[in-house]
């Protein structure tokens, strides 16, 4: 079965998992897919990733990040969707709960979070909410 929004789906993949306390998290790979997961490990929501390539697609492999028995991750939300395309430029991207957590921006620069868009002056679609 075809996924019509793999991001979306690697964004419930990994909800569900830090919901059910699972320690990592197998998603489909693409490079879309690696570029959040770099942004996600560097922003200390995951606290590593490989991709491997066995399957001719390769999968994936997320370590989740936990603090005292809780995921670091409380909530991850899509913004911009197959039918409804969210952009911003650098000055109206909103701030994610004043900023304990982050936009992740698909720019001409690639995959950035909300603060390095500021920092850059780019704007671009806000693919996800992260906190």
């Amino acid at each position: 079965m075809a996924v019509s929004d793999p991001v979306a789906d690697m964004l419930t993949r990994i909800r569900n998992a830090a919901k059910a306390q699972k320690p990592t998290v197998e998603i489909p790979s693409s490079n879309l897919k690696v570029e959040l997961a770099k942004k996600f490990e560097k922003y200390g929501f995951v606290k590593k990733f490989v991709v491997l390539e066995d399957s001719k697609q390769g999968i994936i492999k997320m370590l989740l990040n936990y603090k005292e028995g809780k995921s670091v991750i409380q909530g991850v939300e899509r913004v911009s969707k197959p039918g409804r395309r969210v952009y911003s430029s650098s000055e109206e991207i909103p701030r994610a709960l004043n900023g304990l957590g982050f936009f992740l921006v698909s720019t001409s620069k690639g995959i950035l979070s909300d603060h390095e868009c500021r920092r850059q002056n780019v704007g671009g679609e806000i693919l996800c909410k992260v906190w």
